[in-house]
């Protein structure tokens, strides 16, 4: 029996793949550099951003993936993310144009395996209780994942 490949993925499913191995890869990148991440962390006023870093002395970066310049056009919310962390990048698949990203932030170009940065985002030290405020939220997610996570069984 033969049995005909998958079609590539089309339209949002597109989008969706690419945003997928983006955020791998970025992942993958954040981890071997030292820092602890958590992807879709709720910040204050709600709004999610896709990955929140740690650094191991306690600085904080935001990476909002852009899957599509569509995607980066139609969504403005990532002006808001610059007040809860010390850097803020863009992390994109390596088709789209770098220059079309604003140049005051971070921008990391990453596929399904890794990534690079190619141009490190701006330093703006947050202020010492939006800070706590931050690390307070990135802990008691962390800390919530981890349960869920292995307390399976048990739901």
């Amino acid at each position: 029996m033969d049995i005909a490949p998958l079609p590539p993925p089309v339209g949002a499913s597109l989008r969706e793949e690419n945003a997928r191995l983006v955020t791998r890869g970025t992942r993958r990148y954040l981890r071997a550099a030292g820092l602890s991440i958590l992807t879709e962390l709720p910040l204050p006023g709600g709004r999610r951003a896709d990955l929140v870093a740690l650094a191991p002395d306690g600085a904080i970066r935001i990476v909002e993936v852009k899957s599509s310049l569509a995607d980066f056009r139609a969504d403005h919310k990532w002006m808001d993310y610059r007040i809860h962390c010390d850097r803020f990048y863009f992390a994109i698949p390596g088709d789209l144009e770098p220059n079309a990203f604003p140049a005051d932030a971070g921008l990391i170009v990453a596929d399904g395996y890794g990534a690079i940065v190619l141009r490190e985002a701006p330093a703006h030290r947050l202020a010492p209780a939006s800070r706590k405020a931050m690390l307070l939220r990135f802990a008691g997610a962390a800390a919530e994942r981890l349960y869920l996570a292995s307390h399976r069984d048990e739901r």
